[in-house]
C-alpha cells in the first residue's frame, strides 16, 4: 500500500463561480491570463530522474489526460487570484475576490451507480464589503462545536471570518448573514489563522488554548478562542431570535484580545502562532546569560511565553516571545452591524442580511464615527534568520507545533525547528510552492503484537508540497525522511491546509468524539475535484525498523511485474515466485498471492507452479508459525487450478464415448420426436424472428474461453473440502456454465467424464444443474439450429446429474414434489427464452417419467403407467410453455415501418402469472399498438378465428383430425394472432382484447396528446366491445382517468377567451394544439354517447362471467381491466347527457371557429353540474329556460348551421380527413351536422323549426337548391318560410335584372313591362346578401313555383309571388 490521491468531493457549478467573480474580466483575451505559465523556464533534469521512479504512473497519466481535455478558457489560473478557504470538515468552501464572495455547501447526491457521493454546491453569493474601496484580503472557515450532549463530533455550524483591506474583520454564517464586525487596526488584514484544541498525545505536554490570530503589516491581534466562541454563539442566537420574534438587541459578551506591535522587522507577510511554551532550566539560564551577562539573576520558575513566528524581510524569519502576564487583555464591545432596533432592519426590503440599509445620512454618520482603535503593545523580536536578499512568502505550522515550513521568493522551501530556532532542511526548485502537513497515526493492528502495546499510538509527520509551476504534489517524511509520494496534478490547483479543527472543544467535551476532518485537500479548478492525500504509516519507517516496508516494496515490484505485458512466461514465473517467497508478512503474502491469481496475463501453468511452491514452503515451516488462512488459500486455489486444467483437457479431447442404442436414456427419449415435430413450425418461426443481426463485442462472445482468473473468482472451497460456486452477476454465471457444459451439449466433449470430474471436485449437483440450465437457455439460438442433437445431449447430462449423490433423494415419494425437478421447473418458468425452456421441459418431463417408472412398485404390470403429482406438474408446465412460445413468437414480429415501434417485450410463465388475469390481453394490446393494427383489421382477424373454431368443431364431430397449417393465408402475422387467440380462448376473448386495446391506445394518447389518432382508435376499439357492462366500465374509467381534466380545461379556456382558442393557448392550458383539441372534443362526444348507450343496455343484458384457461388458473396479480370495469358504479344518465351536450357545443365551436362562451349557455344549475363525477346525482336544469338564454343558444346553433353550409362549398377545406388525425366523418363537411343541431336544439329548448327554416334559407343563399328542397319538406311553419324565400327570390331577380354584368335588352324590356309595384320591390332588394347570386333561372323558377305552392292564397304576399312567377317565366322564355 502506497501513497494515493483520493477524490472525496466534487464542486458543482464551478463555471458559475468563476463567471460571477470575474464578471468584469470576461472579455479579456485568453493570452493575458496564461502569461504566468511561461514566465520562467525550468531545468528539470534532476527532478525528472527522481520523478520517473515508477510510482503513481497511472495517476500521472490520468490527471494529465484530464487536463489536456479541458477547454482553453478554463485553464487560466483564475483560482490563484482568489481568496480560498475550506472548512476542516470539508462541508463549506469560500471563494472570494475583491468585494464578492461565493459560499459552497456540502450536499449529498446519488450517482449513476446508485452510490451516495458528496458535492459542494453554491449556497450563497453576494458582496461582502460595506465600505467603499475595501476588498477581501483573507478568510478562514471555523466550524463551531455543538454543545449538546448527543453530539458525536460534527460541527453545529460554521463561521466564516473575512479580513478586509480596510482593517475590518467580519464574521458571517454559512448563509452569508453578518454576525459582527470589528475594526481592531486600520491597516489591511494580511492573514487570518486559527488554533483549536488538540488532545495531548503525551503527559506533560502543555495544553494549548484556542485563539484567532490576525496579522497586519506591523502588528498582530490574538483573540481568545473561548471569548470568540461565546460571542459568536450569542450573535447567532440573537439573529435567530430576532428573525423569529423580532426581539430587541441583546449585547453579547465582549471580546478579549491582545494587540502586539511587531518591531525590528522590515516587512511581514505571514505568521504563525505556536502557542504557550515553557523553557527548560538550561534554556532559561542560557537566555539570561546572553541577555544579562555574567551577573544576570535567574528566576526560580521559568515564565510561560507565547511564541510567534513571522516571515517576510529583514530578517527573513522572526521569532517573537510574549511573556504571559506582561500585557492585560483588552475588552472590546462587539461592534454589531445592526441598528438599535433589529426588528426594523430584519424586515427591510433592501437587503436580506440583518438589514444593513440605513438611510444615507445615517451611513455617513457611522463612517465618520469609526470605532476607537486601541494602541498596540510593543513586542521586540527575540532573534531571527537574517538573509538580506531572501524574502519569505508563507509559513505553515505543523500539527505538533514543533516544525514549520517556510517558502521564499527564491523558490526554496525551508524546514524550521521552532524550539531551537534553526533551519534544519531546505528544498530547492519550488517557486510559488504551497505547503500542508499530514499527521498519520499508526495502525492498531501493527501495535497489538508489539511489546509496547500499552504505549500511546505513534504518529508519523509528513510535509506536503505542491509546486504549481511543475504541476506536481510531493509528500516528504519528517524530519529527514525521503520523498514517499509524488503525483502529477496540474498547474492551477490550490492546496488547502487548515491547521485547526473544531472551535469550542475542550478536554471534557471531546471524550468519545470522532472528529471527521480532512488535514490537507487539493482543489482542482479544472475538474472541480477535491482530493485528499492518503499516506500509510509504514512509509515513515526505514527498512531497518520495519519488515513491512520491505514486504510492501516486494508487493509493489510484483504488481509492476504483473502489469507488464511483454514479460515471457518463464521470466514471469521465476521472478513472481522469488518475490512471493521473499515476503515475510502473512497478510502481505496473501495479498500478493491474490494479486497473482487475479492477473489475466499469467498462464495457468505459471499460477499452478507458483502456488504449489508457496504451499510446499508453508508445509515445511513450523505449523505454529504458518498462517492457517494463507495455507488454506493455497490449498483451495491449487484444487481449483487442477479442476480448471482437467476441464480444459476434457474439452480438447475427442469424444470417445459410445452409448448403446437400447440404453435407458434412449428408451426414455421415446416420443420426443413427435413433440418436436408438433411444435416444429412454431420453433422455426421463433428462430427466424430471434436470429436477427446484432452488434456485439468479441470479448463478450460466449465462445471465448473463460480465463482462469474468472474461474477462480467464481469458485471457493468450503470447510468440508467441497467446492461451491459463488453466484455473481448473470453474465459471469452464464460464462462459467458455458465453460463447463457447452462442449458437452454440442457433442464435442465427453459427457460422462465431465460429470464425473465435476462430481469428484465436490460441486453440488444443484449448482451444476443451475449452470447447465443457464447455458442451455442462454445459447438458445445455437440450440435451435440442431434441436434433435442438443436435446439428446441435454437429456444425457440431465440423467447423469440426477444420478449424482445428493440430487434426487432416495426417500422421494413419486406422489410428492421433488425439489430436484422443481428446480428445473422453476428455471423454465422464470426463463424468457421460450423455445429453449420448452425443449428443456420436454427433456425433463421424459427424464422424470423414466425415473418414476423405474421407482414404481413391481406389482404394477408393464402396460400400467404410474400416475404422480410430479408428472401432473410437468404436464401443466409444458402446456404453459407451449402457450408462451406461441405468444412470444407473436410478440417478436417486428412492427411495420412508421409504426410506434419499441423493444419487443419478453414474457415468461412467471411474468404472465404475476401479471394477473389480464396480463396476456395487456401484452397483446401493446403488440396491437406497436403494429398500429386498425380496429377494423383486428375485428376481421377475430372473426376469422371464430370461423376457424367452428370448422375445428365440425371436423372433430366428423372424426377428422385438424391438419397443421391448413390455412393458406399469406398474412402470417394474422395466423400467429389467431393461433394465440385459440390457445387463450378466455383471456383473449374479443371483448377483453378490444377493451385492453382501447385502454392501451388511450394510455399512449395521454403520453402524447398531439396524436389524436390514438384516442380515435381507442374509441373505435371501445365500440367493438359487445358487453354493455364492460363497455360502461371502460368508458367511465377512461373519462375519469384521462379525459375529464383536459376536457374541463378546454371548456374553461373557451369560456375565458369567448371563442375558439388559438394554438398557443390550447397548448398552454390543454396540453395540445388547436387541431388536436378539435379531434379530442369529437372523441369526447363519441365516448359520452357510448357511455349513454351502454348505460341504457346494461339492464337488458346480464353481466359476463370472466374465466381463465385451466392451465393459467394460478395467475396472481393486479385485478384485470375487465374486473375493474365490472366493479364500476353505474352512471347518472342525465349528467352524462349534460356533458355530451356541452361536448357537442365545444366540438362545433372548435370545428367552425365560432365565437361562443359555452358554459354561459347554461344556467347556474347546469354550470354547477359540469365536470362532476358521472356516478353522482346532481341537481340538473329543469323547466322552462330563461328566454334570453334560449335566444343565445338559438343564435349559436344558427351560426353553426351557417358555417356548415359555407364549409360544404368551400374548396379550401379538404373533403377527406387524410391530412388530419380525425376520420373524415368528423370534419366540417360531415352530413350529420344539421341533424346534430336539431337534436341539440330540442335539448336546449330551441324551436327546431326555426333551425330548419334558417338552414333552408342558407342552402338557397348558397345556391344548393336540391338540398334546400329536402330540408323544406320538414319545415312546419310554411308561411314564415315562404316570406323568407320570397325575399331571397327577389334578391336573385334583382341580381339577374339589375346587377348582372351581362344585362340584355330583353331583360331591360321585361323590367319595363313589370308592374310598378313589383319593379320597385325588385329594385329595393340587395343581392349582395346572397352568397351565390348567380343561379340558373331554372332553379329560381322552381323556387318560385314552390313559393306559390306553400303560400296560402289569402297571404299578403301571394299576389307578389304570382307576379314573380310570371316575371321568371317570361325571363326564362326570352333567355
Amino acid at each position: 500500500m502506497s501513497c494515493s490521491l483520493l477524490e472525496f468531493c466534487r464542486l458543482q457549478e464551478l463555471k458559475t463561480v468563476r463567471d460571477y467573480l470575474f464578471q468584469s474580466q470576461k472579455n479579456e483575451p485568453a493570452e493575458e491570463k496564461n502569461q504566468t505559465e511561461n514566465d520562467v523556464s525550468w531545468e528539470t533534469s534532476e527532478w525528472e530522474s527522481a520523478w520517473d521512479s515508477g510510482e503513481n504512473k497511472e495517476e500521472e497519466t490520468t490527471s494529465a489526460t484530464k487536463v489536456e481535455e479541458e477547454p482553453t478558457e478554463q485553464r487560466a489560473p483564475w483560482l490563484q487570484d482568489c481568496v480560498v478557504s475550506l472548512s476542516p470538515c470539508s462541508d463549506l468552501l469560500v471563494v472570494a475576490r475583491e468585494q464578492k464572495a461565493v459560499f459552497l455547501s456540502a450536499k449529498w447526491r446519488t450517482d449513476d451507480g446508485g452510490r451516495e457521493e458528496m458535492t459542494l454546491a453554491v449556497s450563497w453569493t453576494g458582496t461582502l464589503s460595506t465600505d467603499e474601496g475595501e476588498c477581501v484580503s483573507s478568510s478562514i472557515c471555523i466550524p463551531l462545536a455543538s454543545q449538546k450532549r448527543s453530539s458525536t463530533g460534527r460541527p453545529d455550524w460554521t463561521c466564516v471570518v473575512v479580513g478586509f483591506t480596510s482593517g475590518y474583520v467580519r464574521f458571517y454564517t454559512e448563509n452569508g448573514v453578518l454576525l459582527l464586525a470589528q475594526l481592531l487596526h486600520e491597516d489591511p488584514v494580511l492573514r487570518l489563522k486559527c488554533r483549536t484544541y488538540e488532545i495531548p498525545r503525551h503527559p506533560g505536554v502543555t495544553e494549548q488554548h484556542e485563539e484567532l490570530s490576525i496579522l497586519y503589516p506591523a502588528s498582530m491581534v490574538t483573540i481568545d478562542g473561548f471569548s470568540l466562541f461565546q460571542s459568536l454563539r450569542a450573535c447567532k442566537n440573537q439573529v435567530a431570535r430576532a428573525a423569529a420574534a423580532g426581539s430587541d438587541v441583546i449585547q453579547p459578551p465582549p471580546l478579549a484580545y491582545k494587540k502586539w506591535g511587531l518591531q525590528d522587522m522590515d516587512a511581514i507577510v505571514d505568521h504563525c502562532s505556536v502557542g504557550v511554551m515553557t523553557l527548560c532550566v538550561f534554556d532559561q539560564m542560557k537566555n539570561a546569560s546572553i541577555l544579562g551577562g555574567f551577573h544576570a539573576s535567574v528566576k526560580g520558575n521559568p515564565p510561560a511565553m507565547s511564541q510567534y513566528v513571522t516571515v517576510g524581510g529583514g530578517p527573513y524569519t522572526g521569532f517573537y516571545y510574549a511573556v504571559e502576564g506582561s500585557s492585560q487583555p483588552l475588552l472590546s464591545h462587539v461592534a454589531l452591524a445592526v441598528a438599535s432596533k433589529l426588528t426594523s432592519a430584519l424586515f427591510s426590503a433592501a437587503s436580506g442580511w440583518l438589514g444593513w440599509n440605513k438611510h444615507k445620512n445615517e451611513e455617513e454618520a457611522v463612517q465618520k464615527q469609526k470605532p476607537k482603535v486601541e494602541p498596540a503593545t510593543p513586542l521586540t523580536i527575540r532573534f531571527g534568520l537574517p538573509d538580506s536578499r531572501r524574502h519569505g512568502e508563507s509559513i505553515c505550522l505543523s500539527p505538533c507545533n514543533t516544525l514549520a515550513g517556510v517558502t521564499d521568493d527564491f523558490g526554496r522551501v525551508s524546514l524550521l525547528d521552532l524550539a531551537r530556532g534553526v533551519a534544519i532542511r531546505m528544498w530547492k526548485g519550488y517557486r510559488d510552492a504551497q505547503l500542508g502537513w499530514l499527521q498519520v497515526p499508526e495502525e492498531r493492528v501493527d501495535r497489538e503484537s508489539s511489546p509496547s502495546a500499552s504505549h500511546p499510538r505513534r504518529h508519523a509527520l509528513f510535509l506536503v508540497i505542491y509546486a504549481p509551476r511543475r504541476g506536481i504534489l510531493e509528500v516528504w517524511g519528517m524530519q529527514h525522511g525521503p520523498r514517499v509520494g509524488a503525483f502529477t496534478v496540474g498547474k492551477h490547483c490550490r492546496l488547502l491546509y487548515a491547521g485547526y479543527r473544531l472551535m469550542g472543544v475542550n478536554s471534557v467535551t471531546s471524550k468519545g468524539w470522532q472528529l471527521h476532518t480532512q488535514q490537507v485537500c487539493l482543489l482542482d479548478p479544472i475538474t472541480g475535484a477535491l482530493r485528499t492525500v492518503n499516506i500509510p504509516f509504514h512509509l515513515a519507517l526505514s527498512d531497518k525498523k520495519s519488515e513491512r516496508a520491505k514486504d510492501m516494496h516486494l508487493l509493489k515490484k510484483l504488481t509492476t511485474l504483473l502489469r507488464s505485458r511483454e514479460v515471457e512466461p518463464d521470466v514471469l514465473e521465476s521472478e513472481a515466485k522469488s518475490a512471493l517467497l521473499d515476503i515475510k508478512h502473512p497478510a502481505i503474502k496473501k495479498q500478493a498471492l491474490e494479486s497473482l491469481l487475479s492477473n489475466k496475463n499469467a498462464p495457468v501453468s505459471c499460477l499452478a507452479n507458483i502456488t504449489s511452491a508457496l504451499y510446499d514452503t508453508l508445509k515445511q515451516q513450523d505449523p505454529d508459525e504458518v498462517d492457517p488462512a494463507l495455507q488454506q488459500l493455497c490449498s483451495s486455489q491449487l484444487k481449483l487450478l487442477q479442476l480448471y486444467s482437467d476441464i480444459l483437457q476434457l474439452h480438447s479431447a475427442a469424444d470417445t464415448e459410445t452409448c448403446p442404442g437400447d440404453s435407458p436414456q434412449e428408451e426414455s427419449l421415446e416420443g420426443i420426436e413427435e413433440e418436436l415435430s408438433r411444435v416444429g413450425p412454431t420453433l422455426q418461426r421463433y428462430a427466424q424472428l430471434t436470429t436477427r443481426p446484432s452488434v456485439s463485442f468479441a470479448q463478450d462472445s460466449p465462445n471465448s474461453l473463460l480465463p482462469a482468473q474468472a474461474f477462480l473468482s467464481q469458485m471457493e472451497c468450503t470447510e468440508g473440502e467441497e467446492l461451491r460456486v459463488i453466484r455473481g452477476s448473470e453474465t459471469q454465471w452464464n460464462l462459467l456454465g458455458n465453460f463447463m457444459f457447452w462442449g458437452c451439449l454440442c457433442g464435442k466433449s465427453p459427457l460422462h467424464q465431465m460429470c464425473d470430474t465435476l462430481q469428484q471436485a465436490g460441486i453440488s449437483p444443484q449448482q451444476l444443474l443451475s449452470l447447465l440450465l443457464s447455458v442451455w437457455l442462454q445459447r438458445e439460438k445455437e440450440v435451435l439450429q440442431k434441436p434433435e442433437e442438443t436435446v439428446k445431449n441435454l437429456h444425457t447430462l440431465l440423467i447423469a446429474l440426477s444420478n449424482m449423490k445428493g440430487a434426487v433423494e432416495d426417500s422421494w415419494d413419486p406422489q410428492s414434489i421433488s425439489p430436484w425437478w422443481q428446480q428445473v421447473r422453476t428455471t423454465c418458468i422464470q426463463s424468457h427464452n421460450a423455445a429453449a425452456a420448452l425443449l428443456a421441459a420436454f427433456v425433463a418431463h421424459r427424464a422424470t417419467k423414466a425415473s418414476i417408472t423405474s421407482r414404481a412398485d413391481s406389482k404394477f404390470q408393464s402396460e400400467w403407467e404410474a400416475v404422480s403429482l410430479e408428472l401432473e406438474q410437468w404436464l401443466v408446465c409444458v402446456r404453459q410453455l407451449e402457450d408462451v412460445l406461441v405468444l412470444q413468437t407473436l410478440l417478436l414480429v417486428p412492427p411495420p415501418q412508421g409504426a410506434a415501434g419499441g423493444a419487443a417485450p419478453q414474457c415468461s410463465i412467471k411474468t404472465l402469472l404475476e401479471g394477473g388475469t389480464g396480463g396476456i390481453a395487456d401484452s397483446i394490446s401493446k403488440w396491437v399498438f406497436r403494429h398500429n393494427l386498425a380496429p377494423e383489421r383486428l375485428k376481421e382477424i377475430l372473426q376469422k378465428k371464430e370461423e376457424a373454431d367452428e370448422k375445428l368443431e365440425q371436423k372433430s364431430a366428423e372424426g377428422k383430425e385438424p391438419e397443421e397449417g391448413n390455412q393458406e393465408d399469406t398474412d402470417r402475422t394474422a395466423e400467429l394472432l389467431v393461433a394465440v387467440c385459440q390457445r387463450f380462448p378466455h383471456s383473449l376473448s374479443p371483448d377483453l382484447l378490444s377493451a385492453h386495446c382501447c385502454w392501451e391506445y388511450v394510455v399512449q394518447w395521454n403520453k402524447d396528446p398531439e396524436e389524436g389518432q390514438y384516442l380515435w382508435c381507442a374509441v373505435e376499439h371501445l365500440k367493438l366491445v359487445s358487453s354493455p357492462h364492460i363497455q360502461l366500465g371502460i368508458s367511465a374509467m377512461m373519462w375519469s382517468t384521462f379525459i375529464v381534466k383536459r376536457f374541463s380545461a378546454a371548456a374553461y379556456l373557451m369560456e375565458k377567451v369567448g371563442k375558439a382558442p388559438k394554438d398557443r393557448l390550447c397548448r398552454r392550458d390543454v396540453g395540445m394544439g388547436d387541431k388536436a383539441v378539435t379531434s379530442f372534443l369529437g372523441c369526447c362526444v363519441q365516448l359520452l354517447q357510448i357511455l349513454m348507450e351502454a348505460d341504457s343496455a346494461v339492464e337488458e343484458v346480464s353481466a359476463p362471467e370472466l374465466s381463465m384457461e385451466e392451465a393459467w388458473c394460478g395467475a396472481e396479480g393486479p385485478a384485470s381491466l375487465a374486473e375493474m370495469a365490472l366493479e364500476q358504479r353505474g352512471v347518472h344518465y342525465p349528467l352524462v347527457q349534460h356533458h355530451c351536450l356541452v361536448a357537442s357545443l365545444l366540438h362545433a365551436a372548435m370545428t367552425f371557429s365560432l365565437k361562443v362562451k359555452p358554459l354561459s349557455l347554461f344556467d347556474s344549475k347546469g354550470k354547477n353540474a359540469f365536470f362532476r363525477d358521472l356516478t353522482t346525482i346532481q341537481l340538473m336544469p329543469s323547466g322552462d329556460m330563461d328566454p334570453g338564454l334560449v335566444s343565445i343558444r338559438q343564435e349559436f346553433l344558427l351560426r353553426v348551421l351557417t358555417a356548415w353550409v359555407q364549409a360544404i362549398n368551400d374548396p379550401s377545406i379538404p373533403a377527406s380527413g387524410n391530412t388530419s388525425p380525425s376520420p373524415p366523418s368528423n370534419g366540417p363537411k360531415a352530413d350529420w351536422w344539421p341533424s346534430l343541431c336539431l337534436e341539440l336544439g330540442s335539448l336546449l329548448q330551441v324551436n327546431p323549426d326555426i333551425l330548419r327554416r334558417h338552414l333552408v334559407c342558407e342552402l338557397y343563399s348558397q345556391g344548393l337548391d336540391p338540398r334546400a328542397e329536402e330540408v323544406m319538406l320538414e319545415v312546419e311553419d310554411k308561411d314564415v318560410l315562404g316570406s323568407q324565400l320570397l325575399v331571397l327570390t327577389g334578391q336573385r331577380l334583382s341580381y339577374c335584372l339589375l346587377h348582372s354584368q351581362s344585362q340584355t335588352q330583353p331583360a331591360m324590356e321585361l323590367l319595363a313591362r313589370l308592374p310598378p309595384t313589383l319593379c320597385t320591390w325588385i329594385k329595393a332588394m340587395d343581392p349582395s346578401e346572397l352568397r351565390c347570386p348567380l343561379v340558373p333561372l331554372s332553379q329560381t323558377s322552381r323556387l318560385v313555383g314552390r313559393l306559390v305552392e306553400i303560400l296560402p292564397e289569402n297571404h299578403a304576399q301571394y299576389i307578389l309571388a304570382l307576379h314573380l312567377l310570371e316575371a321568371v317565366e317570361a325571363l326564362s322564355a326570352e333567355g
